[in-house]
């Protein structure tokens, strides 16, 4: 069978859907929330527990550290050799999140050029110098298109975009797939929606959950954990 997606937004379901998949058709689920990464980050981040992850063995939760960073390449490297590891043993592998990004790293053949510290450490310190429309502007100057893709307070983004552009001498643009550079040609992809109403009230009880179930004591002890010292785990909804 081919590899099989589920997406959507928070709360429409995606978690217990891929479960009672899995339980049918002899999968395992490989995770795509840049967050569930994460150790500790739990309530925050919706994470099944033990029991609701019904025997169904999950990939690629609770891997990082919190004062750890995670990478689209990392991601794209670790999710691939887990595909092939479930299907070397005849089982199906369901990948289920909300990060589109991590989606498409695995389905497409995203090249990710290295990163250069020294690159990267120039243009921080140039971004605090001119400021971050002052980057994005000369990000519109050397790729166009990257610069309508790429929000202008989104200063990550411009900068890893600008790091590219100099380490390969291409646009950033020339890195981002093709239709024809698909990884799994017969994968099947789900997107979960519901009207906003329904929706709506499914994260206000999720919310609620999260109170009720501890979040605050959560971020304190994430705190304690360091992720304050790492770039992505910091920028999780709800624990800011």
């Amino acid at each position: 069978m081919s590899v099989i997606v589920i997406c959507g937004a928070t709360a429409t379901g995606k978690s217990d859907l891929a479960v009672s998949l899995a339980k049918d058709i002899n999968g395992e689920i490989i995770n795509a929330d840049s967050m569930q990464l994460y150790k500790g980050m739990d309530i925050g981040t919706a994470k099944l527990s033990i029991e609701q992850r019904q025997g169904i063995p999950h990939h690629l939760l609770d891997v990082l550290n919190v004062s750890e960073d995670a990478s689209v390449a990392w991601y794209q490297e670790s999710a691939r050799s887990h595909i092939a590891e479930i299907e070397s043993r005849g089982k199906n592998a369901i990948i289920v999140g909300g990060t589109g990004l991590y989606i498409k790293a695995i389905l497409d053949e995203l090249n990710f050029p290295d990163t250069d510290p020294e690159v990267r450490e120039r243009l921080n310190a140039l971004a605090e110098k001119i400021g971050g429309p002052a980057m994005h502007e000369r990000l519109a100057k050397l790729d166009p298109a990257a610069a309508l893709a790429i929000d202008v307070q989104n200063l990550r983004r411009v900068i890893r975009a600008l790091e590219v552009i100099e380490i390969t001498g291409k646009p950033f643009t020339a890195n981002l797939p093709r239709k024809e550079s698909t990884r799994y040609p017969e994968a099947r992809q789900f997107g979960l929606v519901m009207d906003r109403q329904s929706l709506a009230e499914r994260i206000d009880q999720r919310v609620e959950r999260m109170w009720a179930q501890g979040l605050v004591a959560e971020t304190r002890a994430l705190i304690e954990a360091g992720i304050r010292n790492g770039r992505t785990a910091q920028l999780a909804l709800g624990y800011a």
